[in-house]
């Protein structure tokens, strides 16, 4: 896997804060800007942070499920996308608030990481350089959470859940690109 994919991986996983960070914009009145940078940052941490989680689990059962890797990668990241695309369809409106304490901030992250966590199961399976990806992976979720709170301060509503749907679809598009390149190479 090479660095675009780790990217559009990045952004995919990233849709869920950018979807959030939108929802907090959308309750900052003023001084936004610093609030964005912290909203970030948390978002931007958790998703690095739970790919290297994944990987290290993962890489203890590597030897074991070695010879059926690309289907676990081709279904966990299919479920993921399904499911990204379900929730942002089937949600109903949840008030986010204006609130970026740490226990607020860390419950948020945690709930939109979980599928990083999975994602880095998948890295290890697949020998996924984890330190870069995890690097990527952070970065591309600060950029965009950071981006999300100043567009929802000033979009709002329209971008929410579709933010989420293009997500899925990367997922599940680079997990059809696994399967496809195991049984085409």
């Amino acid at each position: 896997m090479g660095i675009i994919e780790i990217c559009f991986i990045g952004l995919s996983l990233s849709m869920d804060a950018f979807a959030v960070s939108i929802s907090k914009g959308l309750s900052f009145k003023n001084h936004y800007l610093g609030k964005a940078i912290i909203v970030g940052l948390y978002f931007g941490i958790f998703q690095a942070l739970m790919p290297l989680i994944g990987y290290f689990f993962g890489s203890t059962f590597s030897s074991v499920i070695e010879k059926v890797d690309y289907w676990i990668a081709f279904i966990a990241l299919t479920l993921l996308g399904i499911n990204m695309i379900k929730e942002s369809i089937n949600s109903e409106e949840e008030e986010i608030g204006d609130r970026i304490d740490f226990k607020t901030m860390v419950v948020l992250s945690v709930a939109t990481s979980i599928d990083a966590l999975v994602v880095g199961v998948t890295f290890s399976f697949l020998k996924v350089p984890i330190l870069l990806a995890a690097s990527i992976i952070g970065v591309i979720t600060f950029l965009l959470c950071v981006l999300g709170v100043i567009l929802g301060n000033k979009l709002g509503e329209f971008l929410k859940n579709r933010a989420s749907i293009l997500g899925g679809m990367i997922l599940i598009l680079i997990g059809v690109k696994i399967l496809l390149e195991h049984f085409l190479l």
